[in-house]
C-alpha cells in the first residue's frame, strides 16, 4: 500500500504532520489545500510582524499552528483530536507546545486581535456561533482570513460571514479551496448568540440543551430514536458509558433505568459533553452523580472497568468519510468492558459494523432493524 504523504511543502517551511487518532496505514494527509492556500496568503501578502496577536479557528490537527508557531497563537477548537494532533505536531517538528494556546470552543479568546485565520467547519452553527464570539475582539484593522475546500463551502458561509462581520471579497479557487477576505465592519449591529439551543424530549418532560455543534441540535434524530426504542436493562450494571454522547440523550435514559449506576458520557466534542453536562445536571440534579470526559475515546479508561458501552459511533471525522472512529471505538470498548460485558452499537445498515464486531467479539447478536438502522450487540 502506497503510504501517504506528511511532509507539508509551504513559504513558512517544511512540517512533519500526522492526524489523530493515529492509524497503522493511514490513507488520508494532515492538511488539505485550503490550509497551504490560507498560509501562502499569510506569507505573500499579509506579511504580519512578529508580534501580531493571531488566532487560529478549526485547525483540523494543527497544520495552521505548527507553520505560525512563531507567532505563538491561540488556537481554538471543539475537537479534541485536533488539540491532541496539534500538540503531536508542534513536538514532531521540534517547536515547544507552550508557544501555542489552545483553547476549546467554549472559551474566549483574549483580543484584540490583528489576523484571524479561520477554517471553515462544516457545521454552519458551529461557524455562526464563532464569528459571533469573534466579533468584540477584532479592530478596524484586524485581518480575517476564511478558507474552505469548494465543495464543502455553501452561500450560507458567504451570508453568515457579511451579516455577522462584514463585506467580504473571495479570491480567486487553489488547488480545489476558496479562500475569503473579510473587512471588519464595526458597526454592524451585534446579535445575540442563540446557543445553546433547547427542545423538550418527546416522551419526556427533559428540556435539552444543545451547543452549537451538537449534531440534531434542534430535535431527535431518528436514529436515536430507534436506539431508545431497545435500549437495554442491566440491573446489576454499576458502571456504564455513554460513547460518543453527543447531548447526552442515550445517556439520560440510560441513567434513569438505571438508578444505581454510575453513567459516564464520552465524546471528543467539547460542545457535546458541555451539553451533556448540563442535561444530566437539569435532569437529576446535584444529588446523582455523573462523570463526563472530553477525550479520545476511552483513552484513559481502565481495562475491565465497564459493564455496558452504548455506541453511535460517527461514521465521518470532519470532511472525511470512513468508519475508523467507530473501529478505534469496538476496540477500546473490548478493553474497558468486565467479563460479561455487553457492548450495544447503533448505525446505519451500509456501513457493515457486524463484520467489525465480529472480528472482534466473536457471537453478535442483531437487536433490532429497520430499514435504515441496525442495533448490534456483543458481549465480552
Amino acid at each position: 500500500m502506497e503510504s501517504i504523504e506528511t511532509a507539508m511543502q509551504v513559504p513558512q517551511g517544511r512540517f512533519t504532520l500526522q492526524r489523530r487518532p493515529k492509524r497503522r496505514n493511514e490513507l488520508l494527509r494532515a492538511w488539505e489545500s485550503a490550509d497551504e492556500y490560507l498560509l501562502r496568503e499569510v506569507a505573500e501578502q499579509l506579511r504580519p510582524d512578529t508580534d501580531a496577536r493571531m488566532l487560529i479557528i478549526n485547525d483540523s490537527f494543527g497544520a495552521l499552528a505548527t507553520a505560525l508557531a512563531l507567532w505563538t497563537p491561540q488556537s481554538s477548537s471543539d475537537s479534541f483530536l485536533s488539540q491532541l494532533a496539534t500538540r503531536d505536531n508542534l513536538v514532531a517538528n521540534g517547536i515547544d507546545p507552550a508557544g501555542v494556546t489552545l483553547l476549546n470552543s467554549l472559551e474566549q479568546p483574549v483580543g484584540p486581535l490583528d489576523l484571524v485565520l479561520i477554517k471553515a467547519p462544516k457545521t454552519l452553527a458551529l461557524l455562526e456561533h464563532q464569528l459571533i464570539t469573534l466579533r468584540p475582539l477584532l479592530t478596524a484593522d484586524t485581518q480575517v482570513l476564511v478558507a474552505g475546500m469548494v465543495k464543502i463551502l455553501p452561500r450560507s458561509v458567504w451570508t453568515l460571514l457579511e451579516t455577522l462581520l462584514g463585506p467580504t471579497d473571495t479570491a480567486l479557487a487553489w488547488k480545489k479551496a476558496k479562500l475569503i477576505r473579510v473587512t471588519p465592519n464595526l458597526t454592524l449591529t451585534a446579535p445575540g448568540n442563540p446557543y445553546p439551543v433547547q427542545y423538550k424530549l418527546e416522551g419526556t418532560e427533559w428540556l435539552i440543551s444543545n451547543h452549537a455543534n451538537v449534531f440534531s441540535r434542534d430535535s431527535l434524530d431518528i436514529g436515536t430514536r430507534f436506539f431508545l426504542q431497545h435500549l437495554p436493562l442491566l440491573p446489576q450494571a454499576q458502571d456504564i458509558i455513554d460513547l460518543g454522547c453527543g447531548n447526552g440523550v442515550v445517556g439520560l435514559h440510560t441513567a434513569a433505568q438505571h438508578p444505581a449506576a454510575m453513567v459516564h458520557f464520552v465524546d471528543e466534542s467539547f460542545m457535546a459533553v458541555a451539553s451533556a453536562r448540563e442535561n444530566f445536571d437539569r435532569v437529576f440534579g446535584p444529588e446523582r452523580a455523573a462523570a463526563f470526559c472530553v477525550s479520545d475515546g476511552l483513552d484513559g479508561f481502565e481495562a475491565a472497568s465497564a459493564d455496558l458501552v452504548l455506541c453511535n459511533p460517527p461514521f465521518h471525522q470532519q470532511q472525511a468519510v470512513g468508519d475508523q472512529i467507530a473501529q478505534r471505538m469496538f476496540r477500546q470498548a473490548r478493553e474497558v468492558l468486565r467479563p460479561g460485558g455487553e457492548l450495544w452499537v447503533i448505525g446505519n445498515r451500509h456501513l457493515g459494523y457486524h463484520a467489525a464486531l465480529k472480528r472482534l467479539f466473536g457471537k453478535v447478536e442483531l437487536v433490532a432493524s429497520n430499514t435504515k438502522f441496525v442495533i448490534l450487540r456483543v458481549a465480552r
